[in-house]
């Protein structure tokens, strides 16, 4: 790439490595602050909650550890989150179908509707980056 393509690129990888450097910040606000905007879909798995925010630094470290890898292990991680949101609002519906269950809680909350839209589209945009650069890295010699 060169020229106003490999700015993009940079950019995009700025905004990637930036997203999960974050991570810090949402495990503050998540543990200290009990506002969980990141993976709202483990509010009630403690463990599995903590796991995902340590598979997160794990990409972080990646990405700092091999820049030219960032795409690639946000496209990765990206694949893992689309899949969990997808699975937990699937759920929630499946909840909601259930007479017995339907009124003790609230479909979505101010926290699952956050953490969808920032996780969805940080997820959805690092997915079709490493998309496109896989694509591109087939085609080149």
């Amino acid at each position: 790439m060169t020229g106003a393509g490999t700015h993009t690129a940079d950019r995009a990888q700025w905004l990637l490595r930036t997203y999960y450097a974050a991570t810090a910040l949402f495990l503050l606000l998540d543990y200290a602050f009990g506002i969980n905007v990141r993976i709202a879909f483990l509010e009630r798995h403690d463990a599995l909650r903590l796991a995902y925010y340590l598979f997160c630094f794990t990409c972080l470290a990646l990405m700092l550890w091999r820049p030219s890898i960032t795409v690639v292990v946000g496209a990765f991680e990206s694949l893992v989150t689309l899949v969990a949101l997808i699975l937990s609002f699937w759920m929630r519906v499946m909840q909601m179908s259930n007479p017995d269950s339907a009124p003790s809680q609230p479909v979505l909350g101010i926290e699952e509707l956050a953490n969808f839209v920032l996780s969805g589209f940080i997820a959805y945009f690092a997915w079709w980056r490493g998309v496109r650069e896989l694509q591109g890295r087939r085609s080149d010699p």
